[in-house]
């Protein structure tokens, strides 16, 4: 035999959680349409590996071209002097012998940015593809 407390006709309260779950499904549609479909990084070159008949051959050393703007305007190639008039036929001489394309410009500190452009735009003229700023100080 079961008693009852309080009452045979006392009504209980129960939580209706369907309305939360369909809320909650909601957002989560909107949340899976609104984020990115593919990750996208910056462009990576991966090493390759060496061919298979020159893997005891060393690598020849880096051949940096560094172009040295002065502050008295006298430009500097790998530590020789160069003339801005003759600067993009020296450039396109070099550029026929290793084709990489890539130049390091490098100013002195007392500069003003427009001089560095000037050579940065006749280094694009000359065909170089890559023309990377130094922030190493001139010794």
């Amino acid at each position: 035999m079961a008693m009852s407390m309080g009452g045979a006709n006392r009504t209980r309260a129960e939580m209706n959680v369907t309305p939360m779950i369909d809320v909650l499904l909601v957002l989560l549609v909107i949340f899976m349409v609104c984020s990115p479909l593919k990750p996208t990084g910056l462009p990576a070159q991966v090493p390759q590996p060496a061919p298979e008949g020159k893997k005891d051959t060393p690598a020849p050393p880096p051949t940096e071209l560094v172009l040295t703007v002065r502050g008295d305007g006298t430009l500097d190639l790998n530590r020789e002097a160069v003339q801005r008039s003759n600067l993009r036929a020296r450039l396109l001489q070099i550029l026929k012998i290793r084709g990489d394309g890539l130049i390091f410009v490098r100013g002195e500190g007392d500069l003003v940015f427009g001089q560095v452009a000037q050579v940065m735009d006749i280094a694009r003229g000359a065909g170089m593809t890559r023309v990377a700023l130094m922030t190493t100080p001139v010794r």
